[in-house]
């Protein structure tokens, strides 16, 4: 299994929405790095599911429920998109201020290259924010 993280705006697609609708395609990414990670992910890997904006926070984790697949909005079909299915909320979100004050966490993509919208996040500080946000799943 591997780890990720998703990014995602709440007026866009937020927490509350992913929790009503529990398996949704996570689509409308175009940034070609981004995207190669989306390519990567498999069946049964877990994701963060992290608010920019505002909230800045990590809030609850998905699973992959299906691997990459063309996005059919994308006449182009160079797009596309995973589905994720929701796995739990965190007890406690995790902010970026709290994530960037800890040193195990210090080469994390989060913090190195913060703009992107997906990408991996080792075993270690996937378990290192699931203690933070009191999540033990």
């Amino acid at each position: 299994m591997a780890f990720w993280h998703l990014k995602s705006e709440p007026e866009t697609w937020s927490w509350e929405q992913q929790l009503r609708a529990k398996t949704e395609n996570w689509d409308g990414v175009r940034n070609a790095q981004a995207m190669n990670n989306m390519k990567a992910m498999c069946v049964g890997d877990r994701a963060f599911f992290y608010h920019s904006g505002e909230q800045r926070a990590v809030v609850g984790i998905v699973e992959i429920s299906k691997p990459w697949f063309p996005d059919p909005k994308d006449a182009t079909g160079k797009y596309g998109q995973v589905e994720v299915r929701t796995v739990a909320g965190l007890p406690r979100p995790v902010t970026l201020r709290a994530i960037k004050a800890n040193p195990q966490l210090a080469q994390m993509w989060l913090v190195r290259h913060s703009r992107l919208s997906v990408a991996p996040i080792t075993e270690e500080h996937w378990h290192a924010i699931c203690r933070m946000g009191g999540y033990d799943g």
